[in-house]
């Protein structure tokens, strides 16, 4: 069985390099990591890019000369091959957040001068000792939030810095027992089917999380749902106004499905496609078929799943709905 060594190996040593170096000099930090026509998948308004030098110039020259010098401070990282999208490739997985002073203005926001904290999770395929394919997910609307724009009124959760897995124990950096793994994954997938194909034989919604969930579950979910605990508040706070006010569901596959030790995760592109039929996140109803590009992070705790994190494309998903969050914001800065 591969331990994945070799391909956590390449990725940390990317790492190391991409946060070693200025802004002005990401793309040279990175290009002997990733293939030259590296995909990369980031959030609105970064979107795909292709080759370092595109990364460099779009994503990480601007937040390193807005926030640098930035510090990696993951909570969980892990690598696997996915049983999802292309079976078999191999995805290197972190989760945390990038810490740094923000003393200059970033996607037009004002700087605070004060500590930002970025939440992020990346996947990375390795494949022939290179990055081939990369995804970067992070909450922009918490950016927001630390610079007091509350983009998103309403959320039914709580506002929070995410907080890392309970115990610790994320940073898989050793080989680990690779039926623990198959584990993880079995209750990640089971979790999803339960969802999408087996909710009919449930009684009840409570019965069917408490089917693959620990009953103190922990979710920790994106700025504008917010974050809740236990599998009754996370009814009232997240699912259950998540379901009834979103229609025409979709579910549209993951590109990697991927799990090591007790932790393991997923990212779509997009993952779902719904309509805004009741009013959500504080947006009028209509029936635009908009997509929701996910990140799902877990902890499994013995036999059921007890932490679960979640970074969605919340300005992509908004603005396909009319509302660009973004734009608002130069507008009212002036």
């Amino acid at each position: 069985m591969a331990d994945f060594q070799s391909e956590k190996a390449l990725v940390r040593d990317y790492q190391t390099a991409l946060d070693r170096a200025p802004a002005g000099q990401s793309a040279a930090a990175i290009a002997p990591f990733m293939s030259a026509d590296v995909d990369w998948r980031g959030m609105h308004p970064f979107h795909e890019q292709i080759g370092a030098a595109a990364i460099a110039s779009v994503f990480w020259d601007p937040l390193k000369r807005a926030m640098g010098p930035l510090q990696r401070r993951p909570d969980i990282f892990i690598a696997g091959a996915s049983n999802q999208g292309d079976k078999g490739a191999i995805w290197v997985v972190e989760m945390g957040h990038l810490m740094g002073l923000w003393d200059q203005a970033w996607l037009d926001i004002r700087a605070t001068r004060k500590l930002a904290f970025l939440r992020y999770a990346e996947f990375n395929r390795v494949e022939n000792g290179k990055i081939v394919q990369s995804a970067f997910f992070c909450d922009l609307l918490h950016i927001l939030r630390q610079a007091g724009h509350i983009a998103v009124p309403h959320q039914t959760g709580q506002f929070m810095i995410s907080p890392g897995p309970r115990g610790g124990g994320g940073l898989l950096y050793a080989p680990q027992a690779p039926e623990q793994g198959a584990d993880t994954l079995y209750w990640i997938d089971r979790m999803c089917d339960n969802i999408n194909v087996n909710r009919a034989k449930f009684a009840s919604f409570e019965d069917e999380l408490a089917d693959t969930w620990t009953r103190d579950m922990i979710w920790s979910g994106p700025t504008g749902i917010g974050a809740s605990y236990t599998i009754p508040r996370y009814i009232e706070q997240h699912s259950g106004p998540f379901r009834a006010r979103l229609a025409d569901r979709q579910f549209n596959g993951h590109i990697a499905r991927v799990a090591e030790g007790n932790f393991g995760g997923f990212f779509g592109w997009p993952n779902l496609s719904l309509s805004n039929s009741g009013g959500y996140m504080g947006q009028p109803a209509n029936d635009v078929q908009a997509d929701m590009r996910v990140v799902d992070m877990y902890r499994r705790e013995g036999d059921k799943l007890a932490e679960n994190w979640i970074f969605i494309d919340m300005l992509h998903y908004l603005n396909l709905q009319g509302l660009d969050v973004l734009a608002r914001l130069r507008e009212a800065q002036g």
